[in-house]
């Protein structure tokens, strides 16, 4: 069980700092990046501004410690190391190769493009320490560069993936992969619980399902995909009516997506229905008796009511919305991030391929 905390956003950082608006209009994002497949790794984190959960890993011998986001829709390891020169690596803890015992390098490189910029490194194999399990010779990126603004004002070193092999840049095995083929975890599943507003207890569980959580009984999702944790949603509803994926459509679960990101069709007709403007503004006294959206998975209904996706910031409201569009071979593809998994349990279980929810009181 590895203990998350829900630190500031990026966006209250830059807010606070008067850089918002600056830092917007010169770094342009396109969130449908992620789900594109290339010659590269393409492993923005989404939304970027938002990102909220980390936790603490130890890389080496002696441990390194580092503080990552656990991210579901991706599957690569990577933190800052002392090779690095970027100001973003400058106030973020670096992997010092050399201070380790059990560190192996290879002469392989990482390219991993952001939709806000990029980093590049080398690869190397070292004892990673999660919790109280320690995986041996994980294959994981170095940070070299780390271009750009983004990761300076992040408070977090770097990123765990925890989505399928099929999707790793590099063959690299992922983490969790690794916890199971050496017998690290008593199943091959993981589930995450995500704390609402500014509660303390979030955690990523590994090898097991936590019955406190689960009194509500568990919803088990078929896989439409090994890549991400994706699954087909039957349709997606305000108030009873239908308002988009009439015919079916993807949904991926995936914690490193603060927000929900839909359809570019989709979020103008959620905001219409829901009274905020273009930017998903909302009056904070109008939040309270906004409707709750419903996604329709598997025969089921999932509710995701105002209170989880109206967000409040030092007086600010907007709707936990954000706009992409990326089409698939079976329609459109919808996002299901934290606004959706705070209120929910979700097990991710690799056994069976399959995504279990289990609403939370």
């Amino acid at each position: 069980r590895v203990p998350m905390r829900k630190g500031k956003s990026l966006r209250q950082t830059l807010r606070e700092h008067g850089l918002l608006e600056k830092y917007l209009k010169q770094h342009p994002f396109d969130p449908a990046a992620k789900y594109f497949h290339s010659r590269i790794a393409a492993e923005p984190l989404q939304n970027y501004l938002d990102n909220e959960y980390f936790g603490t890993i130890s890389i080496g011998t002696p441990a390194q410690e580092f503080t990552v986001v656990f991210d579901t829709g991706s599957s690569n390891l990577w933190v800052p190391s002392v090779y690095c020169s970027s100001p973003a690596c400058s106030n973020h803890n670096r992997f010092n190769p050399a201070e380790s015992s059990t560190f192996i390098s290879t002469n392989e490189s990482l390219y991993i493009a952001y939709g806000t910029g990029s980093m590049s490194g080398v690869l190397g194999y070292d004892t990673v320490t999660v919790a109280n399990i320690e995986v041996l010779n994980q294959m994981f990126g170095l940070a070299e560069t780390e271009p750009g603004a983004f990761f300076y004002y992040t408070p977090f070193d770097g990123i765990l993936g925890l989505a399928f092999p099929s999707i790793a840049s590099s063959g690299a095995t992922p983490v969790f992969d690794n916890m199971m083929m050496q017998n690290l975890v008593a199943k091959d599943l993981f589930s995450v619980y995500l704390s609402k507003d500014e509660r303390s207890g979030s955690f990523v569980l590994f090898g097991a399902i936590d019955p406190l959580y689960t009194t509500n009984g568990i919803t088990w999702i078929p896989l439409s995909a090994e890549t991400y944790w994706q699954i087909r949603m039957d349709s997606v509803s305000i108030g009873g009516e239908g308002i988009a994926c009439a015919f079916g459509c993807q949904a991926i679960v995936d914690t490193g997506t603060s927000l929900l990101a839909v359809p570019d069709r989709a979020l103008g007709a959620i905001l219409s229905i829901l009274g905020a403007n273009s930017n998903g503004e909302i009056s904070c006294s109008a939040a309270s008796r906004l409707p709750s959206i419903v996604f329709h998975i598997n025969g089921k209904a999932f509710p995701v009511p105002p209170r989880a996706y109206v967000l409040e910031s030092n007086g600010y409201c907007t709707l936990g919305f954000q706009g992409m569009d990326v089409p698939t071979e079976s329609g459109e593809l919808w996002i299901l991030g934290d606004v959706f998994i705070r209120e929910y349990y979700v097990i991710f279980n690799r056994a069976t391929n399959m995504v279990g929810l289990s609403r939370l009181p």
